[in-house]
Formats: C-alpha cells, sequence, structure tokens
C-alpha cells in the first residue's frame, strides 16, 4: 500500500460523521472528487456522486459507497448533565461502555465518554446484567444540565466513537473506526484515480450515499436521481474467521469478498459471471460471502424497475465498535476488483447482465 493511501484512509477513517449528519465526510469527499470528473451533483439527502459523462443514450453505472458510520443522538440531557442517547445503526450494547467520543454539537465537538460500573460497586451484587444502548449515559464532564446547554448542547446531537488510525507491528493490517465504510470512499477515490484516462462506454456515477446504517435510506433517492442500469455497491462485512475459516464466511487476508446472497440481495447469474471472470482474468484474490446483514445493494436492485446489483466488499474484524481490523491485501484486491470490473464493462456486456441471458 502506497503511503498515499494509507494517509487517505487515516483521514477519511478520523473523520466523524453518523447516519444524517455526515457534512464532514461529504465535503472530503466533493473536494476528491471534483477534478476527477466532469460534474458533481447531490441528491435530497445528502448523497454525493461524481459524473463521468458518455454520450447519449449509453448505459449508466453506479459505483456507491455510504459515507456514515455508526453512533448515537442525544434524546435527553439529564440535572446531572450526562445525556441519554439512541444508537444510529447496529451496536453491540457490550462493547459501548467504558469509551471514547467526540460529542458533535452547533457551536463545536467535545470529548466525551461512555458510562460504566466499577467492579467495586458491583460488589455484594449479582453483576451488571443484560444492559441496553438506552440504558448507558454519556458523559462530557459538564456539571449540569444548564452548564451542557450553556455549551450549545442540544437533542438531536450526534456522538461518534473517537479513535486513531493506525498500522499493526507487522504492517500487514489497519486498526481503526468507521471502516464500514469509509472503505468503500477510499476505493471510489482511489478508482476514479485510476480511471482518470480511460475512456469508457457508459456514464459512470461515482461516490457515495448517507444513512446506510439506519435502513439503506440513501440508496433510494440516489438511483432515483441518477437512474442507473448497473448498482455497485462498494462495502465493508463483518468478518468471522477468530475461532475457524471452516464453515465461516469473511477471512482476512483471503482477498475481496464475492457476496452472493444476504437477506435484502441475491446475486444474479450473469453478474456472478462477469464477477468472476473478471478476478480470474486479472488474478485477484476472492471470497465467496454469504452475509446476515445487507448493503445499499439490497435496496438498489428492487428500486426503478429493478436494477441489477452486487457489492465490492471487503472484510473487518470487530466492525461498529471503535476498533476494526482490516488487512492490507484485502482492500488492495478490493481496489483492483473495482477498478477491474469499471474498467471491463461495456454497452454490450451491461446488456447482457440486464437481459440475464
Amino acid at each position: 500500500m502506497k503511503e498515499q493511501t494509507f494517509q487517505r484512509i487515516k483521514e477519511l477513517t478520523e473523520l466523524a460523521g453518523t447516519s444524517g449528519f455526515e457534512e464532514d465526510i461529504r465535503s472530503y469527499m466533493r473536494n476528491a472528487i471534483t477534478p476527477l470528473v466532469d460534474e458533481v451533483q447531490q441528491d435530497g439527502l445528502g448523497g454525493i456522486f461524481g459524473l463521468r459523462q458518455a454520450e447519449k443514450n449509453k448505459p449508466r453505472v453506479m459505483a456507491a459507497a455510504h459515507m456514515d458510520e455508526v453512533g448515537f443522538m442525544l434524546t435527553e440531557i439529564t440535572q446531572r448533565g450526562l445525556f441519554k442517547v439512541v444508537p444510529l445503526g447496529g451496536w453491540n450494547p457490550y462493547v459501548v461502555s467504558a469509551q471514547r467520543f467526540t460529542l458533535k454539537t452547533s457551536k463545536g465537538n467535545y470529548p466525551c465518554i461512555s458510562s460504566s460500573v466499577p467492579p467495586h460497586l458491583l460488589r455484594g451484587t449479582n453483576g451488571q446484567g443484560q444492559i441496553k444502548v438506552e440504558d448507558i449515559l454519556f458523559d462530557a464532564g459538564f456539571e449540569s444540565k444548564d452548564e451542557a446547554l450553556a455549551y450549545g448542547v442540544l437533542p438531536g446531537d450526534t456522538i461518534v466513537p473517537q479513535t486513531e488510525t493506525v498500522k499493526t507491528a507487522n504492517g500487514k493490517n489497519i486498526i481503526s473506526k468507521a471502516w464500514d465504510n469509509r472503505y468503500g470512499c477510499t476505493v471510489v477515490l482511489e478508482a476514479l484515480e485510476a480511471l482518470q484516462k480511460e475512456t469508457l462506454d457508459y456514464t459512470l456515477i461515482a461516490g457515495a450515499n448517507v444513512q446506510e446504517e439506519v435502513g439503506l435510506r440513501g440508496a433510494k433517492p440516489a438511483v432515483t436521481k441518477f437512474q442507473p442500469d448497473l448498482f455497485f455497491a462498494v462495502d465493508c462485512s463483518a468478518a468471522d474467521d477468530l475461532v475457524t475459516t471452516n464453515g465461516t464466511f469473511g477471512h482476512l487476508g483471503e482477498g475481496t469478498l464475492l457476496r452472493i446472497q444476504d437477506p435484502g440481495m441475491i446475486l444474479l447469474p450473469r453478474l456472478r459471471e462477469y464477477l468472476l471472470d473478471t478476478a480470474e482474468t486479472h488474478n485477484i484474490p476472492y471470497q465467496y460471502f454469504v452475509s446476515k446483514g445487507g448493503t445499499d445493494a439490497g435496496a438498489a436492485q428492487t428500486a426503478n424497475e429493478g436494477i441489477p446489483s452486487t457489492v465490492i466488499g471487503v472484510c473487518g474484524r470487530y466492525i461498529h465498535t471503535h476498533q476494526t481490523m482490516f488487512n492490507i491485501a484485502d482492500f488492495d484486491a478490493a481496489r483492483e476488483m473495482l477498478i477491474q470490473v469499471l474498467k471491463g464493462l461495456d454497452e454490450s456486456t451491461i446488456k447482457t447482465i440486464i437481459a440475464g441471458k
């Protein structure tokens, strides 16, 4: 991995932006995309896309990451100056406590931590028991509700994990927050750079949606606005390889993910054939993947009149937490996969995929 790419990953993953509050990531993407495309457009929810225009009546292909990361929305300030929240996206409640966060307000960003119960206070009890995210308080050090209000804190503000992006000792992996899905944002930008001098036989629409983590919301207005004929979600999925790789899906170091099924998507035969041919032709390592969770491809495929959709993915350990570990070689494989998939498409191939025969 080039140092420039690592720095891009570091910048994107350290930015804070949960669902509905993606403005910092959107600004980064707009600045990076603009010199690589003919024009930049934004949909009504805030998705940002660059367009490389082809001749009129040529097919349209969309490659879409999503900008949002899992986080929390502040719902109430207690009289003691602490915060009650609701989750934005899927959280395991047992990884929320005793962590550091960024509280984003209209007056500025403040450090914040999530509450926990010290073991000293659990002595003589049955332990903390089952917890819910809504039971965990967040603490920015304010002494009262009035003090928090004076600093501009209001219900509706957001709280996002705060952590530093680093490489592991062996240089083979990276640890960060928000790899789901700043991975996709990074790969889309790198693909646009790699394709700058390529002549495409279709209009390319490449960028990132919003609000994926709260029900795949951003993909729907995006595909309505841009009317793609094919849709490629560029997204990160959960690795399941801590104990065994037998009978599990998502293994670090085994390449990009070829997602064949999830609760919202079945990979169509001709699209699978094209992906396999691309991987084999260009010696791109890949692994089959079946998921219990969905991506924007699931929302896109049933939009408009039906859009053949798939995912160009990677896996990461411990996603939807403060610390995700992902493999650099897997990233490189996924990056190459997206570039070669987009480079290899032409009008005839697109029509064959759509026709399904």
